[in-house]
């Protein structure tokens, strides 16, 4: 903070974090104390257990299961730091030398036991059943061992199953690694300066019209200049995802992650198709609204993210961004707070943008036994405040997972965006209930609507840029024109006439991690923002506040007590142990129920009406 007695003294630098509580130094003893143990345990099972894990009774395969459980959090905890510590600088040779040489170690480790959960899955159920009944040991595993069995249609024998995990780490793993590298090496003109992919998409949201242009246009280029690399990674990535999925017979690219998110085809294609109808009525109806505002007839694409003309562009200080996000976790939760509060008290957050760091955001989950990561980017923007409110969700929603164990704390990712984008949503309504004036209210609501456009419209869009590439890959190699015509196509289609594109920004495709790292991963995000609508409705009507600015009428706002806020929690710490329909009953939800996602599409254009009045 500056100092009083000296007003020139700097601030304090944002917070970076310490690794040490995974490990101290790439050369701490306990890696290698730990790659043992877990190599132990692998070689000890495949070697007395390996075609013997039907025979053994309920407390007999709950002791494999929890030997098999302590050498996942061993590999977990080496894989998070030797990636959390590559994520730190991209371009750093010898951070990713050891991050892969981390995962290839880990990888042979695995192989020796990735017997185990294929003779789970040969245990017929009844077998299976009487061992539950007669063990309260195994019972523990019982979320475990059917979120496994969900995967058992799409089981290979054991030999293909072997030989697709060893050769990971020079198929998939080494393409995704490229393209991460790449994208973290590029450099974009800027005036007389160059870049970081994170500077240069800072400057598309800048207040300057000219700014924001030069940087697209740089942005295009650079792309452009690398879509021969991209498309690559691309073709590459979506033939390997074609030839598993054959194997497995998987009926749709999409259905391998709709089986490890533990939903239905239908209910995700419901979705979906939720999203592509309220179109008209979303974005396009937005844009046109902005376009007015702007003083102009149409949107140019650089337009998109700008600042409203009266908007107030000042720059938000970290401890500022940090005291707001953690008063609107406490006006719903003092828990919840206290949670937040720990990623701050802490080194659990890596803030600053540097070259060669990771561009985007995450929450890195760990291991139960140490402590979740956040990695951001943080700038200064209100966008950036939101971020911060997101993945501290994300944080919070791991710590409270924790409960459950390596094998059951990780979320399917519909429901993983839950409390990621509640947290955003309380963020939201505490800006809201500070402002008073209209005007600015207006401003703040707009700028809501336009990450839920991102959060819902785009990425549907993206699921569908996703579809085409996949669906097309069956018939030969797509050239990176082809991919620019996919993009411009879900573009134009989901953001409407009211914005204008050219060439240039057909190679936009190029820079989304989630295509490469985990394809399908997108609609992930839809399903959250429209599940939180719908369970913030119900919270509101639960505890008496208002939609117009958070104004408390109950006292069940704001208390660990309260109703909702214990359905909230438990929602949180059952991790991986329910699915979907099992958590939301609480609350009176059904994503299965096709007005649920017109409820939560319509909180989204309610909010654009009331722009319109």
């Amino acid at each position: 903070m500056p100092d009083k007695k000296n007003p020139a003294r700097k601030k304090e630098p944002l917070p970076a974090w310490d690794l040490g509580d995974l490990y101290l130094s790439p050369t701490d003893p306990k890696i290698a104390r730990d790659m043992e143990e877990a190599g132990k345990i692998a070689l000890h099972s495949e070697q007395y257990l390996k075609g013997k894990l039907a025979a053994l009774d309920g407390d007999k395969l709950a002791k494999a299961i929890a030997r098999y459980e302590r050498m996942e959090e061993l590999l977990g905890r080496l894989h998070s730091y030797a990636y959390l510590r590559y994520a730190e600088n991209m371009e750093d040779a010898e951070r990713a030398r050891f991050h892969q040489d981390i995962g290839e170690k880990t990888n042979e480790i695995a192989t020796h036991i990735l017997f185990f959960t294929l003779e789970i899955n040969r245990i017929p159920d009844n077998a299976l059943a009487k061992k539950l009944l007669a063990s309260r040991d195994l019972a523990r595993y019982k979320p475990w061992l059917r979120n496994i069995r969900a995967f058992k249609p799409y089981q290979l024998e054991e030999n293909l199953e072997t030989l697709l995990h060893e050769k990971s780490v020079t198929g998939a793993q080494a393409w995704v690694r490229l393209f991460d590298e790449t994208l973290a090496g590029l450099r974009f003109p800027f005036d007389k300066a160059t870049l970081t992919c994170t500077e240069i998409f800072h400057k598309m949201s800048s207040p300057k019209e000219e700014v924001r242009k030069q940087a697209a246009k740089s942005i295009g280029k650079v792309l452009k200049d690398n879509a021969n690399t991209f498309a690559m990674i691309t073709n590459v990535l979506a033939k390997d995802k074609a030839i598993e999925d054959k194997w497995r017979s998987f009926p749709q690219p999409i259905s391998s992650r709709n089986v490890s998110n533990f939903i239905e085809d239908d209910v995700v294609d419901a979705l979906i198709s939720a999203v592509q109808d309220s179109y008209p009525r979303l974005s396009h109806r937005y844009y046109k609204i902005k376009a007015q505002w702007m003083g102009k007839k149409r949107l140019d694409y650089w337009d998109r993210n700008a600042p409203l003309p009266s908007a107030n562009n000042r720059k938000i200080p970290w401890e500022e961004a940090r005291d707001l996000v953690l008063d609107a976790y406490g006006n719903f939760a003092p828990r919840l707070r206290q949670l937040g509060q720990k990623f701050f008290d802490n080194a659990w957050i890596d803030v600053p943008p540097r070259p060669g760091k990771d561009s985007g955001a995450f929450a890195h989950p760990t291991v139960p036994s140490a402590h979740p990561y956040l990695l951001l980017n943080y700038q200064g923007k209100i966008h950036d405040v939101m971020t911060l409110a997101h993945e501290l969700g994300h944080g919070v929603h791991q710590l409270l997972s924790y409960k459950q164990g390596a094998l059951m704390d990780d979320t399917p990712l519909t429901l993983a965006e839950t409390a990621s984008v509640f947290g955003e949503q309380l963020a939201f309504r505490e800006i809201l209930a500070r402002e008073k004036n209209t005007e600015k209210r207006r401003i703040i609501i707009a700028g809501k609507v336009e990450d839920m456009l991102n959060t819902v419209v785009r990425q549907v869009a993206f699921c569908e840029f996703e579809r085409k590439v996949h669906d097309a890959r069956k018939n030969g190699e797509i050239p990176a024109e082809k991919l620019n015509q996919f993009w411009m196509e879900v573009q134009a289609e989901s953001l409407g006439s009211a914005i204008r594109f050219d060439k240039d920004y057909g190679h936009f495709w190029a820079y989304i991690p989630h295509f490469i790292h985990s394809p399908f991963y997108v609609y992930a995000y839809a399903f959250g923002d429209c599940l939180v609508n719908a369970l913030y409705a119900e919270y509101m009507r639960s505890a008496g506040v208002s939609d117009s600015g958070g104004k408390k009428k109950s006292s069940d706002t704001g208390s660990d007590t309260g109703t909702f806020q214990n359905k909230y929690f438990t929602m949180l710490e059952a991790g991986g142990t329910l699915h979907h329909k099992e958590l939301l009953a609480p609350f009176g939800l059904n994503a299965a129920d096709p007005g649920f996602w017109k409820k939560g599409l319509g909180v989204i254009e309610g909010m654009i009406e009331e722009l319109e009045s």
